[in-house]
């Protein structure tokens, strides 16, 4: 089958894609005929994304981006436009989990770690975007949310009330945009198999494989996500076919919130 063209001549920013969602995001963008601007605190993971970007045919921009800083993301943003000319799509993607904690032990280090880049990256990343799709006549935005931050999330509070952060911004920042042609919307993923969800599961005497069976059982579909389903609602949500939808928080969660 042939594969859609539906950013063709598009300019699509990534954060966090050097691993997960972003890495699979910037290839499948790239089949698509998007040029890339991929940002990551990762060197070598960002390489590799970036190598496997263009072998898929695509520009690239790549750089070191902490996401927690607002001159880092300013500077990815303009590296990209100063390079390829313009910014059609952006994924805010960049984030961060913790290991499971009841609240009463979550150290106020880790509440800060998730707000400084969980939060802080969004806010970041629409900062510096919002007025260059504003000079350009529009755009979308798409932020990595989590099905954590439309339900609670016992053991993730931190978590939770970061990603409940990100699509308050969202929805704000979609509406006072929203005449201005930018669309932003937020992709609410329930458990997908990244290494973040390796990283917040590992328990000491416990496989992965026997975590993740524990909790799937909480889901309808009793299986996690991949990376490549998140994506593909990914490359709906940011398309021209989806022209009318703004504000929205999508939830691709194989069930989890329909109990």
């Amino acid at each position: 089958m042939t594969a859609m063209r539906r950013y063709e001549g598009k300019v699509v920013l990534i954060t966090g894609a050097a691993s997960g969602f972003g890495r699979r995001a910037a290839e499948r963008f790239a089949a698509e005929g998007a040029s890339l601007v991929l940002g990551d605190i990762q060197d070598a993971g960002l390489a590799e994304t970036r190598r496997l970007a263009e072998a898929a045919g695509a520009k690239v921009v790549a750089r070191l981006t902490d996401v927690g800083s607002g001159t880092a993301v300013a500077d990815l943003v303009a590296a990209g436009v100063d390079t390829l000319g313009r910014l059609d799509v952006a994924l805010n993607n960049a984030g961060v989990a913790h290991g499971t904690m009841k609240l009463v032990d979550t150290d106020e280090s880790v509440m800060r770690r998730m707000f400084d880049i969980n939060v802080m990256g969004v806010f970041h990343g629409m900062k510096a975007e919002i007025p260059v799709m504003e000079r350009q006549g529009g755009g979308v935005i798409l932020n990595t949310a989590s099905v954590a931050g439309v339900t609670g999330a016992p053991l993730l509070a931190a978590y939770a009330a970061a990603k409940h952060a990100v699509i308050g911004l969202t929805k704000t920042t979609a509406a006072e945009v929203a005449r201005k042609g930018i669309r932003i919307n937020a992709i609410c993923p329930a458990f997908a198999e990244t290494p973040m969800l390796t990283d917040s599961l590992a328990q000491p005497g416990r496989t992965h494989e026997e975590m993740v069976g524990r909790l799937v059982q909480t889901m309808p579909m009793r299986r996690a996500g991949t990376a490549d389903e998140i994506v593909q609602a990914m490359l709906w949500a940011c398309s021209p076919e989806n022209s009318f939808m703004t504000g929205h928080a999508l939830v691709v969660d194989g069930g989890l919130t329909a109990l």
